[in-house]
């Protein structure tokens, strides 16, 4: 099927997302709680989708009411197809509908590759690249039944770089893993969604406060800036790849 082409828009009105209902996993926290702030401030309902945050209720409470748009949190275990693909339901029944998924969920572990047991490394990959699929995968159900959808992947920089000193193979594998399974679906799901894919580097959230203050210091050295990026630096990227004109990028990789 050709690409459709769509109206030649003013440029902000391409970054309108009022009227849009977006779900993000792993939305309470880190850079998943920012893009779902920056989704409502775009003008989009959010359904947040989280696992253990004792605080969803409330944060989306407060994204509801300084941005005057619907927003709800949803416990599911992104692992569990049959976990995600009901709260993924439940969110289109309870809003309406689903325009947008913003596939975030992601865990990280610090072992010698030589040392993983089964369980570690299955757990790793349980949240991060099966939870990633299962995730885009019962959005994608909704999407092709009304013939629109928009797909947006978070990845990393370690999909294409060995981070140091830290031994997480597993991480790493992962993220590469998310990054070529979005290529495959921007060409598999072409005729109902854009998919697309973004992968920071590192970025100052709750999933780095376990490591070593020197490790911190390391990182910052080797980065240009001298510093990590704050989760809310990668909110204009985000409405970017989530704009939901049916523009001709997708498939695109971001780093």
């Amino acid at each position: 099927m050709v690409l459709s082409k769509p109206e030649n828009k003013h440029v902000l009105k391409a970054f309108d997302l009022t009227g849009k209902v977006a779900a993000v996993t792993g939305g309470a926290r880190g850079i998943g709680l920012e893009v779902s702030r920056a989704l409502a401030e775009a003008g989009a309902s959010v359904a947040l989708i989280y696992n253990s945050s004792k605080n969803a209720e409330t944060l989306a409470e407060e994204i509801a009411a300084t941005n005057y748009v619907k927003a709800a949190a949803y416990k599911a275990d992104v692992g569990n197809q049959e976990d995600i693909e009901r709260a993924i339901h439940q969110i289109a029944s309870d809003f309406g509908k689903l325009d947008i998924i913003v596939v975030n969920s992601g865990i990280t572990s610090n072992i010698a590759a030589e040392d993983y047991t089964t369980e570690q490394w299955r757990d790793i990959m349980k949240v991060n690249l099966d939870g990633a699929f299962y995730s885009a995968q019962a959005a994608s159900r909704l999407f092709k039944e009304q013939g629109h959808g928009n797909v947006i992947f978070t990845a990393s920089v370690s999909a294409t770089l060995v981070n140091v000193p830290q031994k997480q193979a597993a991480y790493n594998a992962s993220k590469a893993a998310v990054v070529q399974l979005a290529k495959c679906l921007s060409v598999e799901w072409v005729d109902f969604c854009r998919v697309n894919c973004i992968s920071p580097g590192f970025i100052s959230t709750e999933i780095l406060d376990v490591h070593p203050q020197e490790w911190r210091e390391k990182w910052n050295s080797m980065i240009p800036a001298q510093r990590m990026a704050d989760a809310y630096e990668l909110k204009g990227l985000c409405i970017l790849r989530l704009r939901c004109i049916k523009l001709y990028d997708r498939g695109e990789y971001r780093d």
